[in-house]
């Protein structure tokens, strides 16, 4: 049996002076962002600050990871010194697993927009497709973590109406697989401007990227790098960064492994959200505009899909410990 696919087209131009993506709203999305998972009280302040020197124009935030009132204050500082303009900046927000019902979604928007001390989100995203039992907004539950009885569409409709009132410009959603987000998709009134996902070369994703790009969602990956050294170090996960392709190819090219990682997304259409704390890294990411990968090379990085998830997010399985609703010694799998 024959079959044929077209593959979408990128929703920006690499050539640009500064690429960025389309949403369907018609707002620009740089397409590479700061990360702020994983950075430490006392060190996020001044790697912020450090990235919007360094040129960085999207900044990935959210309420669970416990420094968003550290961050607002550097904003601040930004502003106030000059380096950067709010409006010259695309800032995303998401909402926790734990403030999922209705009445609680527009007060845990305002809540961290307070912390960053802003007027609103470019992009706010519920961070996971589960609801926790609400345990206060400057307590998200982590732990014996129960789960709630709000649906999702429930939850949506509470964020379009963010939208309503300017609180927020988009939303759109994160770590959503294929079906709940095309079930999502079918009932939404204003649809989801983005997919914030685990994507890089050893999980690849091909069928729900695709889908994404074909409905104007943008893709944007929160792990480009497979978990970087860290997950290696912590779990004894092999990593991209280590493969022998990605060394060949980066040597070849005269670049680092990350920088072939970040560019083969990248050239399928993808947003990255590269991580680092330090100056040069952060400078390392972003020159990747100076080089493309050959047909030949996307074709050999893409043999190297492993089809695995290596839940390089905090996955929220061991939340559940301790609660009524773990259901496994290891807690509970949501994407079972």
């Amino acid at each position: 049996m024959s079959s044929s696919y077209t593959k979408p087209a990128p929703k920006f131009d690499l050539s640009s002076p500064s690429p960025a993506y389309t949403l369907a709203s018609g707002d620009k999305m740089p397409i590479i962002a700061y990360g702020t998972f994983r950075s430490n009280p006392g060190e996020v302040g001044p790697a912020v600050f450090e990235a919007l020197k360094a040129g960085y124009r999207h900044l990935d935030l959210a309420h669970v990871y416990g420094n968003e009132e550290e961050i607002g204050k550097v904003l601040k500082q930004a502003f106030d010194e000059g380096i950067v303009t709010r409006e010259e900046l695309f800032i995303t927000g998401k909402l926790w697993n734990s403030d999922h019902d209705v009445e609680i979604v527009p007060k845990a928007a305002v809540h961290s927009l307070n912390n960053l001390q802003l007027d609103y989100f470019d992009l706010y995203l519920i961070h996971f497709p589960v609801c926790w039992k609400h345990t206060g907004l400057a307590t998200p539950s982590w732990g014996a973590s129960e789960l709630g009885n709000t649906s999702l569409i429930d939850t949506w409709r509470a964020m379009e109406d963010l939208v309503d009132k300017g609180v927020c410009k988009n939303i759109g959603v994160s770590n959503y697989p294929m079906m709940l987000l095309h079930d999502l998709v079918t009932q939404a009134r204003i649809q989801p401007a983005c997919n914030q996902i685990e994507v890089h070369a050893y999980y690849q994703r091909e069928s729900l990227v695709n889908y994404c790009l074909s409905r104007n969602i943008c893709v944007t990956a929160h792990t480009p790098l497979g978990g970087g050294l860290l997950n290696s170090e912590t779990w004894d996960t092999p990593i991209p960064l280590k493969d022998d392709i990605i060394l060949e190819i980066a040597k070849s090219h005269g670049k680092s492994p990350a920088q072939v990682l970040l560019r083969f997304l990248l050239q399928h259409g993808v947003v990255v959200l590269p991580k680092s704390v330090k100056p040069h890294r952060m400078a390392e990411n972003k020159d990747i505009f100076d080089f493309s990968l050959t047909a030949d090379e996307m074709r050999k990085i893409g043999t190297l899909d492993k089809y695995v998830s290596y839940k390089t997010n905090p996955n929220p399985l061991s939340a559940f410990l301790g609660g009524s609703d773990a259901f496994s010694k290891e807690g509970t799998d949501i994407f079972d």
